[in-house]
């Protein structure tokens, strides 16, 4: 047996593994880099390290100690709050507003799961109080995860990025992103429409917070099943009153202010995005070391181990030419365009199970070969593997998707919520590939 198909056959068990047992992907990649590199590629062990990305773990580590530190004092419940402010009443603009928010933190260098776990109780919360589809409410939080987690400074964006130049790609960072953002929106506009968005226009809040007023003064809606969510939905709006009437601190229009300088001298200066964030992250840490001594412990480590680990064994992978035989091998189908077609679905069937995260530093490399020798432009089809790979994470088998089912409304049963869950994610694992691929890797074919 050639060393492509033992590190293939090292992937796929990895990744079964990973999917069964509560055990960090990343760590089960060190472990196949270091039996496969050395076992099956004769590598020395240092040559197997050599494959980890010092740049992406120093980026991973620096954004997301930034964004603890925002979160610490009160800066992301200050754009949330004032997001869910200019609403205005308007009952139909809260989804959306929950979708933006949750693309801006992302945008920003929050990880998906991380801005799901604050964005998904508040935007359920919402949903249980104004009448809002669980399920509409829910995935728009999801889908706005990712339409902004390709971002430049992002956490997927930095991924996918360094992926292309480690492998010689012509990289364009806002193609990725923008595209993402473009499929994730046009996702939640046809949500918004089929599930109920329509009625919402015609409802606004404070005819609804009256109708909830009147009920609980009548001694009605508060039975077996309400009275969590009117207790829930209470406690929500009297910490947003608190929270408005505290205003902007000069500690949180500090954090603005250092998010916009990385974003600024990361792009348009051109330096390392991981360097300038952990900087913004220590001066402000500085400024207040002891809010912010505990911050650094809120760094994802598990997803820089995850991240370090599946990088170090995409690079064995290389050694091993694993990516080229897989793309030989679906540039053989009869043509380069079916090939990426059959890696899209790849990507969405592995990842609506597996860890997104650690997917695109395997299956980036794996196009290459399409992309060098099928004529398929490099941003487009990376735009379209990493969307096929990232849309699918409304699966319940995803965090983001079981967050969204952990922080139902009681509005709701959790049998019917999963249930509604699932077979929207087996919607978007059959359709979202295919329609991806037409969308943007076969206009350019």
């Amino acid at each position: 047996m050639g060393p492509e198909w033992v590190s293939i056959i090292a992937l796929v068990a990895l990744f079964v593994i990973g999917t069964l047992l509560p055990i960090n992907m990343g760590a089960l990649a060190y472990v196949a880099a270091w039996l496969v590199g050395v076992y099956a590629l004769d590598l020395s062990e240092k040559e197997v390290l050599a494959g980890v990305s010092g740049d992406l773990v120093l980026t991973l580590i620096g954004v997301t100690y930034l964004f603890a530190i925002a979160k610490n004092n009160g800066t992301v419940d200050l754009i949330v709050r004032s997001a869910v402010r200019a609403v205005g009443g308007r009952v139909a603009l809260i989804p959306w507003v929950m979708f933006f928010v949750t693309a801006l933190l992302t945008a920003i260098g929050a990880a998906s799961p991380a801005a799901c776990a604050i964005i998904g109780p508040i935007a359920l919360g919402f949903a249980g109080r104004y009448k809002i589809n669980p399920l509409l409410m829910g995935m728009f939080v999801v889908h706005g995860a990712q339409g902004g987690g390709f971002s430049p400074i992002s956490i997927y964006g930095t991924i996918t990025n360094s992926v292309m130049e480690e492998n010689n790609l012509p990289s364009s960072e806002m193609t990725v992103f923008l595209a993402s953002l473009g499929v994730n929106l046009l996702m939640a506009v046809v949500l918004f429409l089929v599930l109920g968005g329509r009625r919402l226009m015609h409802m606004r809040a404070d005819d609804l917070d009256d109708e909830m007023t009147d009920d609980l003064g009548d001694g009605g809606g508060s039975g077996s099943g309400g009275g969590t969510g009117a207790g829930a939905g209470t406690a929500t709006m009297t910490a947003t009153r608190t929270a408005q009437a505290l205003g902007v601190r000069r500690d949180q229009v500090l954090t603005l202010v250092a998010f916009a300088l990385v974003a600024v001298i990361a792009l348009a200066f051109d330096k390392n995005i991981g360097f300038v964030a952990i900087t913004a992250a220590v001066v402000l840490a500085m400024l207040s070391p002891n809010e912010h001594k505990d911050a650094v412990k809120q760094v994802a480590w598990p997803t820089v181990l995850l991240v370090a680990g599946v990088s170090t064994y995409a690079a064995v992978l290389t050694e091993a030419k694993a990516p080229e035989f897989v793309g030989n091998w679906a540039a053989a189908l009869g043509a380069a365009v079916i090939g990426a077609l059959v890696l899209c679905y790849v990507g969405g069937v592995v990842s609506a199970f597996a860890s997104s995260t650690a997917l695109l530093p395997v299956i980036i490399p794996i196009a290459v070969p399409l992309i060098a020798n099928g004529g398929i432009g490099a941003a487009t089809f990376v735009a379209a593997l990493a969307i096929s790979s990232t849309i699918v994470d409304v699966s319940p088998f995803s965090t983001n998707g079981a967050l969204m089912l952990a922080n139902r409304p009681d509005t709701i049963s959790e049998p019917r919520y999963y249930k509604q869950i699932l077979t929207y994610s087996v919607i978007v694992v059959v359709v979202g590939p295919l329609l991806v691929w037409a969308a943007l890797i076969l206009p350019g074919w």
